[in-house]
């Protein structure tokens, strides 16, 4: 007890020091924990007493679910905030978790990137729109979709940070040199106060050679910009979202709980950083021999089967 009221203690001394914060969870290859790491992250900084709100960008809405609103419920969501021009007050919702409100998402939302296309000022509809929000929460999580499409790049032109998820799997770094090169504009263009905040291995799995490989390559590239807490590959995980819980609700004692609230503290005390982004193009990791790569399952702590 007296080591949670320190910590919530700490969460709140850190959030009136640097003030509420805008953070973006962007990577355009899909699968790699986005949604997971939002709805997470934002459950495990509850936990120690901070507001935060999650803003789901992906038309699959799996934050929204992960959160436990039903989608009957989402009648004023994302789409209605971008495209419409509503209000964002009136399309928050409380969601599941105490502490973590949301604004939804539907599919309509799919259809904002090309209503957008038409509108001035289209890159930052998102910030104008979550403006008067923002010093309501302390942090607001913004989960975006597998794209680097109008969505993401409002996320990025309305955040200050930026996590970036990879799973570390085989291509983890496919796809990421174009990311970096959008993160480039929107500082040169839209944003300069975006900055890299860090980022998330996720879907580790300690058993194969070629997780040890991609965490590897990715400090390589990334360096300090690597969060020390890598996300395992676990069951609980993936079986959370289907009754509208995060990790920490679905199954507290769990590695993947444990996993987000060291994410969640050392994402706290992390300063959003000013080094430059790499410039090299990011390389493929290869894979290793297959008879290392057979997927498979450990037993967690209470005996139970986690991949």
């Amino acid at each position: 007890m007296f080591r949670r009221k320190r910590a919530e203690r700490q969460a709140l001394a850190s959030v009136q020091a640097r003030g509420p914060r805008v953070v973006a969870v962007a990577n355009q290859k899909g699968g790699v924990g986005k949604s997971t790491t939002a709805v997470n992250l934002a459950a495990s900084l509850a936990e120690l007493g901070l507001k935060v709100l999650v803003i789901d960008l992906d038309p699959q809405g799996n934050a929204s679910t992960g959160l436990g609103i039903d989608p009957g419920r989402r009648t004023i969501g994302t789409y209605q905030v971008m495209s419409q021009g509503t209000p964002a007050d009136s399309a928050v919702m409380e969601t599941s978790v105490p502490g973590v409100w949301a604004i939804p998402s539907t599919i309509d939302l799919a259809g904002a990137e090309i209503e957008l296309v038409g509108q001035i000022s289209r890159e930052n509809r998102l910030a104008r729109a979550i403006e008067p929000l923002v010093g309501t929460y302390d942090i607001v999580l913004l989960d975006c979709p597998p794209s680097l499409g109008l969505l993401t790049v409002n996320a990025l032109s309305a955040a200050h940070e930026l996590i970036v998820p990879i799973q570390c799997e085989y291509y983890a770094l496919e796809g990421l040199g174009q990311l970096l090169r959008n993160v480039r504009l929107i500082q040169q263009n839209l944003n300069p106060n975006l900055r890299l905040t860090g980022i998330v291995l996720t879907m580790y799995d300690a058993r194969t050679k070629l997780s040890e490989q991609v965490v590897a390559e990715v400090r390589r590239y990334f360096g300090p910009r690597v969060y020390d807490t890598i996300i395992p590959r676990t069951v609980r995980l993936s079986e959370a979202p289907g009754f509208g819980k995060p990790i920490t609700e679905y199954d507290s004692s769990s590695k993947g709980a444990r996993a987000y609230r060291a994410l969640a503290a050392e994402f706290l005390e992390r300063e959003a950083t000013d080094l430059p982004l790499p410039t090299e193009e990011p390389r493929s990791v290869i894979a290793v021999s297959a008879q290392h790569d057979e997927p498979g399952f450990e037993e967690d702590d209470e005996g139970g089967e986690e991949a």
